[in-house]
């Protein structure tokens, strides 16, 4: 089944090159079938490729999505066209009403700072109060994992003393979860931030369980026990391009950044990315999908409590 985008919007094309089938509103208005609606914060500066990134994962999956993309009220993005914004962004004022069967919350480059000092850290907790009774299943990436695990549980971030930039071998928990159905023991994650959680935090919360991680990049999957949420803090949505692309743009701006781990072959960034983390990316959302999403909610989405 294909996922169910807004008309025009800019990933329809770029993906269709890819073999990825998507399809725009006027289409999948004409199927007799109730889709999965499924709503997107995207806290990414550059929001056109996140989309783009999570579309490709979400629509490999015999299940229909509908998509909405939503915006905070409190920030306004400086990467991407107002006119993309108004265009395909809903306000979470808009849908505050709405049930979802499942939600989505990116990264932001905001990990270096407490997270009350966040311009939008009221709205956003506004939206995770909001989720415990309006969504069935929750998934939170990167900094969002992080700002969701402080909101819900009080696991505080510490901060690394460098990046962790690259891509990291993890290991499966020894776990019954339906997320980790399919992974090898041992897979591969991109990593691209500032902070991190740690483990002894983690185990304290007995609503918690570590469903993944790394000897180098520490916890990657947390979900909660009742599958209600899952905390990623790798970003398995990541392309082939983006961490090169980051390591590009930080070294234009004279920043200090390392080559991204086992990402280039042979570690040289003149070659190509070696590309090892994709059939991963795609298990995770596609179990996410069925297991905690589908199988999960009511038919009559008005009955999601």
């Amino acid at each position: 089944m294909p996922i169910n985008l807004p008309d025009k919007l800019p990933a329809i094309k770029m993906l269709q090159k890819e073999n990825i089938f998507v399809m725009d509103a006027s289409r999948a208005s004409r199927q007799d079938i109730r889709p999965l609606r499924i709503a997107l914060l995207n806290l990414m500066p550059v929001k056109i490729t996140t989309e783009t990134d999570l579309i490709r994962l979400l629509s490999n999956s015999p299940l229909q999505v509908e998509l909405d993309f939503i915006k905070l009220s409190t920030h306004t993005s400086k990467n991407t066209p107002k006119e993309h914004m108004e265009a395909f962004y809903k306000d979470f004022d808009s849908i505050i009403h709405h049930k979802y069967d499942g939600l989505i919350i990116t990264g932001a480059p905001v990990e270096q700072m407490p997270f009350e000092e966040v311009s939008y850290w009221n709205e956003l907790t506004e939206i995770f109060e909001w989720a415990k009774n309006n969504v069935t299943s929750s998934l939170f990436i990167c900094w969002g994992a992080q700002a969701a695990l402080w909101y819900y549980h009080g696991i505080p971030k510490y901060p690394l003393e460098k990046k962790m930039f690259g891509v990291f071998e993890h290991r499966k928990a020894k776990s019954s979860n339906p997320i980790l159905r399919g992974f090898d023991d041992l897979f591969y994650v991109p990593h691209s931030r500032h902070t991190e959680v740690k483990r002894e935090d983690i185990v304290k919360v007995p609503e918690l369980a570590i469903l993944s991680e790394s000897d180098e990049a520490g916890v990657y999957m947390v979900a909660s026990k009742n599958g209600r949420e899952f905390f990623l803090t790798g970003h398995s949505e990541y392309s082939p391009e983006t961490l090169g692309n980051e390591y590009k743009r930080d070294i234009e701006k004279n920043l200090p950044i390392e080559i991204p781990k086992n990402y280039y072959r042979d570690n040289n960034p003149d070659n190509e990315p070696v590309v090892r983390w994709r059939s991963q990316a795609n298990m995770l959302f596609v179990n996410w999908l069925n297991y905690f999403v589908y199988q999960e909610t009511p038919y009559n989405i008005d009955a999601i409590k």
